[in-house]
């Protein structure tokens, strides 16, 4: 069973930074795709990043930039560095999981809350920007 477990969230003021971990278990981590989507209340949920078995990587417009997403294939962790945050990226941020071999930019529309392109995501972490 996959299982992934997110850390880091907080709050933060405008123009700061904060790094976002994700430990998974369970699978052959190499072998899926992963990413970060976040929800926010009365906000349409929004694929941020994604990097596929081949190590491609893809983000949202309104992060490129600014986030950047790494996995430690070693540690089974993936990563979302968040620079220059915003108040309107205040969300809870979600860690994802699917072995449907999508590619990191097909991978980034199909990340939400009951996907039925995900194996798995995390319970969430709150990341609060304010201004």
């Amino acid at each position: 069973q996959v299982q992934l477990v997110e850390s880091g969230g907080g709050s933060v003021q405008a123009g700061g930074s904060l790094q976002l971990s994700c430990a998974a278990s369970g699978y052959t981590y190499s072998s899926y795709f992963m990413g970060w989507f976040r929800q926010a209340p009365g906000k349409e949920r929004e694929g941020v990043a994604a990097v596929d078995s081949d190590g491609s990587t893809s983000y949202a417009d309104s992060v490129k930039g600014r986030f950047t997403i790494s996995k430690d294939n070693a540690k089974n962790t993936l990563y979302l560095q968040m620079n220059s945050l915003k108040p309107e990226d205040t969300a809870t941020y979600y860690c994802a999981a699917g072995s449907t071999g999508l590619t990191a930019l097909q991978a980034l529309g199909r990340m939400y809350l009951g996907s039925n392109a995900l194996d798995a995501w995390g319970q969430g972490t709150l990341v609060t920007v304010s201004s």
